[in-house]
């Protein structure tokens, strides 16, 4: 499995010959994008927001990518042809990948009354039949028994998501091996990576902060 990570929260899962395309924002987008999510066979969106679904850009890709996502952003872009799944759901690929669909809670601040609240918000976890990659969205603490190999979690916190203390405690709820932050390219909010090291290493949870357009090999 390769995962390579874009700005904020989007990644591209490769494993099975399949390339699962997650998240894919309007932070920090470059042209050179383009043609590297154009290769996509799946893209999952986690919910409505703009720094997860670059909606003029999921436009103009391939109308053989099939798009998965929440009705609330069906409802929200009604141009895109998304595919509507619920929490529980599993979404089965070639018999060869499992995309669950799972629970997510994204944190609410004043500033989202005028139509920014997230009320349908979900996450997913990939699992290939040897790594289980949970991606949790947007998303503040909330009880769950999800178990992973791998966590991509954000870690920004203020209010909207999980911080960095949060996250540590998920992952070794989740019996993570690896956590993969995500989040941190709005510069609303940012991010403090010592305190993130800081945290991670307190809670012995092994982590790779990548940069965007890095990658990571998953044997």
């Amino acid at each position: 499995m390769k995962i390579t990570k874009f700005p904020e929260s989007c990644l591209l899962i490769e494993t099975k010959d399949k390339k699962i395309l997650v998240d894919p924002g309007i932070l920090k987008y470059k042209e050179e994008y383009f043609n590297i999510w154009s290769e996509s066979d799946i893209i999952l969106i986690t919910h409505k927001h703009s720094d997860h679904c670059n909606v003029e850009v999921l436009e103009k890709l391939g109308k053989n990518i099939k798009i998965y996502s929440s009705s609330e952003v069906k409802n929200t872009y009604p141009t895109l042809n998304i595919n509507i799944v619920k929490e529980k759901e599993i979404i089965n690929v070639e018999n060869e990948i499992n995309i669950e669909v799972v629970h997510a809670e994204h944190g609410y601040i004043p500033p989202m009354k005028a139509g920014g609240k997230v009320i349908e918000n979900i996450g997913y976890i990939i699992d290939d039949k040897e790594t289980r990659v949970y991606i949790t969205s947007d998303t503040i603490c909330f009880q769950n028994e999800y178990k992973c190999d791998i966590l991509c979690v954000p870690v920004s916190d203020y209010g909207v998501v999980m911080g960095a203390f949060e996250a540590a405690l998920l992952a070794k709820e989740t019996e993570a091996k690896l956590v993969i932050p995500l989040h941190a390219d709005n510069p609303k909010y940012p991010v403090d990576f010592e305190f993130v090291k800081k945290m991670f290493e307190e809670n012995e949870v092994d982590y790779e902060i990548l940069e965007n357009d890095e990658c990571i090999e998953i044997d």
